[in-house]
C-alpha cells in the first residue's frame, strides 16, 4: 500500500517534469495548472499515509482515500487532455492510470466492512472439559498435596 502511494507521487513528479510547453503562452498556462493538481494529490496522499501510520479508524481512512482517489482522477484526466500541449509521454499516462486503478482497489478494500473476527480456538481446559477453578465439589479429600491435618482447605 505504501508502494502504491510512493509510486503515485513519483509518477506525479515525473509528469510535472515532463510538462514542456509546445507553444509559449497557451501551453505554459495549461501546463502550469498541473502543479496545483499535483500538489493537491500529494497532500491528500500524505494525509492517507499519516492516518494509516497513526492507526486511524476505518471510516476516516475511507473518507481520506476517497478524497485522494478523486484528486488522482483529476490528475489522470489532466494528463490525458493535455498530453499533446504539454508533451507528456504516453508511458507517464499509462503509469498514472495503473496507479489510479490500484488506488481504486485500495479504496474498495478500505471502505468495505471489516471482516468478522475469527472465533477463538478452545483452550486446553475447555477442550478436555475440566473446570477452570478448583472448588470443594470438584476436589477429592484424602492424601494429597493440599491436604493438611484438618482436611482439604479447598473443600471448606
Amino acid at each position: 500500500m505504501k508502494r502504491s502511494f510512493a509510486t503515485a507521487l513519483t509518477l506525479a513528479l515525473l509528469a510535472a517534469g515532463a510538462c514542456t510547453p509546445v507553444s509559449a503562452q497557451t501551453a505554459a498556462a495549461q501546463c502550469n495548472a498541473f502543479s496545483g493538481l499535483k500538489s493537491d494529490a500529494e497532500q491528500k496522499a500524505l494525509a492517507v499515509r499519516t492516518a494509516m501510520e497513526h492507526k486511524a479508524e476505518r471510516k476516516q481512512i475511507c473518507a481520506l482515500v476517497q478524497r485522494f482517489a478523486a484528486a488522482e482522477e483529476s490528475v489522470v484526466k489532466f494528463l490525458e487532455r493535455n498530453q499533446s500541449w504539454c508533451g507528456i509521454p504516453q508511458q507517464a499516462i499509462t503509469a498514472a492510470k495503473t496507479n489510479h486503478e490500484r488506488t481504486l482497489k485500495f479504496r474498495t478494500m478500505a471502505c468495505a466492512e471489516a471482516p468478522a473476527a475469527r472465533p477463538r480456538p478452545p483452550s486446553l481446559s475447555e477442550a478436555i472439559g475440566t473446570p477452570a477453578v478448583d472448588t470443594g465439589e470438584n476436589t477429592r479429600t484424602g492424601r494429597g498435596t493440599l491436604d493438611s491435618l484438618t482436611g482439604n482447605p479447598l473443600a471448606r
